[in-house]
């Protein structure tokens, strides 16, 4: 499964297709090599992959954006979950009258939602409008939870064949209210006792602050599930908390090292993700021919047309909640685009197939209980899994082949932050150079007088480094084209320091490789350099 996710992304080089539908396939190939194959644990895999995936989203997105649309996010992952359910079960039983009602509202609960993984894979394809990415991602880390839950209402309506409404109201409150609060209430705790007393849970050991980091997520699911709320919800809640808690107790090197271990994560998570699906992806289309037959037709193609009718229908329902929302600007999505008719229809086109289905979906289907409660077995359940898993595959083929064009034309204003980021320089130079003068006079540096260290050397050190403070400050951003020479003077200097290093630790390599130093001084002297490099390259790529 590894070795399909590194080949996954090689591939992804060579040829213009998203990575998900390359794991897929690759997945499809892995089946059927005869070299492995893996059932797909619904419990196993809520637990291991979701957890962690849910929880770095809601720590990365901006929470500013976040909390500007709140409202737009809310009534995508609950409104048209509910709104999608009630419209594609009806559709679901009028196409297929041997699916009871219920079954179809349980197959429509787990198609509704978007699947985070797979939107954040369609939009690192697609160069989607910021602001609407944004709101993707929000609504995809949101909707789950209310699918899911729609599901488990109707199954127990389908096990027990009553439903009642205000129960399964209190229920959803519980469940969603209890998540989120599991959530904040333990990431709060945690980050809260290593901020206030540095000695608590790991002390300064930087690999095991990166642990806690990680475990975090699977103890704040296991709990929630425990309490019977939702898991998914407080493994966002956490990634949330965690964005806004304070990392300044973090040393710089083990903030480096913890993005480069949850960057790893995720590239592990994700892609093994989409190659478990494609793996049971062949498994379910071996049992076309006696699934169809639940329709009553005999030719599998029926199915295909089944599948094709589902994702249009979400495609409909979702253009036309989008739209509506639009009308009433409640969405405020015209702030996206510029003002003409012509655009905002692609805005909205674009929204309605940026839907995209993932594995979530197809776990979420595997969980229906096989037999009904007085043994026999569950209506359509095979059927389900067929239909989720078509929905899935033809909703990523659709949003490859239509958002592009959907988006084609569509001109965004830019927001700029140039003026905000030179402030946020000039307080910080600031606030760097009444530190150093106040080091200067009590002399609290390393490399004060008591260290042997002349008051001139010490002074005239101070006043280097205060000029160059004084020098970002008087950089205003508000004087005409201030900003664009401060940047391009930083490019070049990002430029020329980048030469400097790189010649820097081709020396100290060639003078290891000759033994005229150690490897302890070389592996330091390059680890030293190879951050300084990252800190210009990132420098020079903003």
């Amino acid at each position: 499964m590894l070795l399909a996710v590194v080949a996954s992304r090689l591939i992804a080089r060579a040829v213009r297709l998203p990575v998900p539908l390359i794991q897929i396939a690759l997945g499809c190939g892995v089946f059927y090599s005869g070299l492995t194959s893996v059932a797909l644990d619904p419990d196993v895999f809520f637990l291991l992959l979701l957890p962690p995936l849910l929880f770095l989203d809601g720590w990365r997105i901006p929470k500013d954006d976040l909390r500007r649309d709140a409202p737009t996010v809310v009534t995508l992952a609950l409104g048209l979950v509910v709104f999608t359910v009630l419209g594609i079960g009806l559709l679901i039983h009028w196409l297929i009258p041997a699916v009871p009602l219920p079954v179809a509202f349980a197959l429509a609960a787990v198609i509704s939602p978007t699947d985070p993984i797979a939107v954040s894979a369609i939009a690192g394809q697609t160069p989607l409008p910021l602001r609407m990415r944004r709101i993707l991602e929000g609504e995809a880390l949101f909707n789950d939870a209310s699918g899911l839950v729609c599901m488990r209402f109707a199954v127990a309506a389908a096990l027990t064949g009553s439903f009642g409404l205000s129960q399964a109201l209190l229920d959803f409150l519980w469940v969603a209210s209890g998540g989120l609060g599991v959530g904040f209430a333990v990431t709060w705790l945690v980050t809260r006792a290593r901020s206030s007393s540095p000695s608590v849970l790991v002390g300064d050991d930087g690999g095991a602050q990166i642990l806690a980091s990680v475990l975090i997520p699977f103890g704040v699911y296991l709990l929630a599930e425990a309490l019977h709320c939702s898991g998914i919800l407080a493994a966002v809640a956490a990634g949330i908390t965690m964005g806004h808690s304070p990392h300044a107790h973090w040393q710089a090197v083990t903030r480096i090292r913890r993005t480069a271990v949850w960057d790893t994560l995720q590239l592990l998570a994700n892609g093994s993700v989409f190659v478990l699906l494609g793996e049971q992806i062949p498994s379910i289309l071996a049992g076309a021919g006696e699934t169809v037959r639940i329709t009553g037709h005999h030719n599998p193609w029926w199915l295909g047309v089944y599948v094709l009718g589902i994702v249009i229908a979400l495609a409909a329902l979702r253009f036309a909640w989008v739209w509506a929302s639009m009308k009433v600007a409640y969405l405020g999505m015209q702030s996206l685009v510029q003002t003409s008719h012509g655009q905002r229809w692609r805005v909205v086109a674009a929204m309605s197939v940026a839907g995209v289905r993932g594995a979530v979906t197809l776990a979420g289907v595997l969980t229906l209980p096989l037999a009904l409660s007085d043994g026999t077995p569950f209506p359509g359940r095979d059927l389900a899994i067929f239909l989720a898993a078509g929905v899935i595959l033809m909703s990523l083929l659709v949003a490859t082949v239509l958002l592009p064009r959907a988006l084609r034309g569509v001109v965004l204003p830019e927001t700029s932050r140039v003026a905000e980021e030179e402030q946020a320089r000039a307080w910080a130079a600031e606030a760097a150079i009444g530190a150093i003068e106040r080091a200067q006079l009590a002399r609290l540096l390393p490399t004060s007088t008591s260290a042997g260290v002349d008051a001139g050397v010490y002074a005239a050190a101070a006043s280097r480094l205060i000029a160059l403070y004084r020098q970002q400050i008087d950089m205003d951003p508000c004087k005409a084209g201030a900003a664009d020479r401060r940047h391009a003077a930083d490019a070049i200097d990002s430029q020329l320091r980048l030469v400097g290093l790189r010649a820097e630790r081709d020396e100290i390599l060639l003078r290891a490789h000759d033994h005229r130093i150690s490897d302890a001084t070389q592996a330091r002297m390059v680890r030293e350099i190879d951050l300084q490099e990252a800190r210009y390259s990132g420098a020079q790529a903003g």
